[in-house]
């Protein structure tokens, strides 16, 4: 049967899941095998490090497809990326630490850093990313830095190569952290996906954060760090006082989905509709004064706005159209910049391309 929808997401909204019908299938017949033969680990409080096996699928997925140097014992399961950046934060930095972000920037990490009472540097981003050498003026002393090195949120560039190695560079002289969110890596649709910037840091400053709330979908609540040596010990111990472990039921289900070879199918599958919703969506929003360019990566775009319009004033514009859209204004620091955030994973091509011109030409 098709997946239900919840009838107040719209066509273009962030963060809807890419499962089709056959992966929930292969997901259910796997959590049924758990089920009808469970295992001890399910009737005990289990390790809060997360299950060995999950872990080591994890670990040998991150090494083969991200170029990533780890082992499962530096990973640490989570309920997604949120949790994963709260534990580290509360774990390693205190309040009134400054930490550079990215402006603009992805308003979870902005919300758990202001909510651990840091000290927020707004850095900019162009078209290589983070501006590193104004980071360095701005908080040359900053104990971390969050950034989303292969594909910005919300601008979607990536980070270059000279960047990369100044960023890292900076925390080994500055002993600060880098906090790498790799939030939607797999799904780039012009060759590879880009190597982490983890496996380029041989100083181990830099923690390396994911999820498979965007490959699958976000109701499974699960993520993963993989953490530095010195800082299994503090996270874990906090994460120990605040949720003792992770889901030993879907993490058993989806160790053996990775096992077996049905995530790289699910990916194959998945890059393939989301690729045609993307053009769909980019059609659609040409119909009228928009500036729209189709990514290479990800899972959202930015459309740009002609002089004159506020990009807060079209978001409920855009919802009476029935499109589901975010301010880029909303996500900066610093000085606002026009535009508007929307997604295109989840949807049909035609449910996405026909809301999106129904909004475009109604700005004409």
């Amino acid at each position: 049967p098709p997946r239900p929808k919840a009838a107040s997401v719209l066509p273009g909204t962030l963060g809807v899941a890419t499962a089709d019908d056959r992966t929930m299938l292969q997901f259910r017949s796997l959590l049924h095998r758990h089920l009808a033969r469970p295992e001890a680990a399910h009737f005990s409080y289990g390790d809060p490090q997360g299950s060995a096996g999950l872990r080591a699928e994890i670990a040998a997925y991150l090494r083969s497809a991200r170029g990533v140097r780890c082992e499962a014992g530096q990973i640490l399961l989570t309920s997604g990326t949120q949790q994963a950046l709260d534990l580290v934060i509360r774990a390693t930095l205190a309040p009134g630490d400054p930490v550079w972000i990215e402006d603009p920037g992805y308003p979870g990490a902005r919300a758990v850093m202001e909510g651990a009472g840091l000290q927020l540097v707004g850095v900019p981003v162009d078209a290589e990313g983070l501006e590193v050498a104004l980071g360095e003026q701005r908080a040359p002393g900053a104990r971390a830095a969050y950034v989303t090195p292969s594909h910005q949120f919300p601008l979607g560039v990536t980070l270059s190569m000279r960047r990369r190695l100044a960023l890292i560079d900076w925390a080994r002289r500055a002993g600060a952290w880098i906090l790498e969110d790799d939030y939607d890596s797999e799904f780039r649709h012009a060759g590879p996906p880009l190597a982490a910037m983890q496996g380029m840091d041989a100083a181990g400053r830099v923690i390396y954060i994911g999820t498979f709330s965007k490959a699958l979908f976000p109701g499974l609540r699960i993520g993963y760090a993989v953490l530095p040596e010195p800082l299994l010990g503090p996270v874990l111990r906090l994460r120990s006082r605040t949720d003792r472990s992770p889901p030993t039921l879907a993490e058993g289900a989806l160790a053996d989905f990775l096992r077996e070879g049905h995530f790289a199918a699910h990916l194959r599958r998945a890059r393939r509709r989301v690729k045609a919703a993307r053009d769909a969506l980019v059609a659609g929003l040409r119909a009228g004064p928009l500036t729209v360019e189709p990514p290479d990566q990800g899972l959202h775009l930015i459309a740009g706005l002609p002089e004159g319009m506020e990009d807060t004033a079209l978001v409920p514009r855009a919802a009476e159209a029935g499109l589901g859209v975010r301010a880029l204004s909303s996500m900066c620091l610093g000085p606002a910049r026009q535009g508007l955030v929307v997604g295109f994973s989840g949807f049909a091509p035609e449910v996405l391309e026909s809301a999106a011109r129904r909004f475009a030409r109604s700005l004409a």
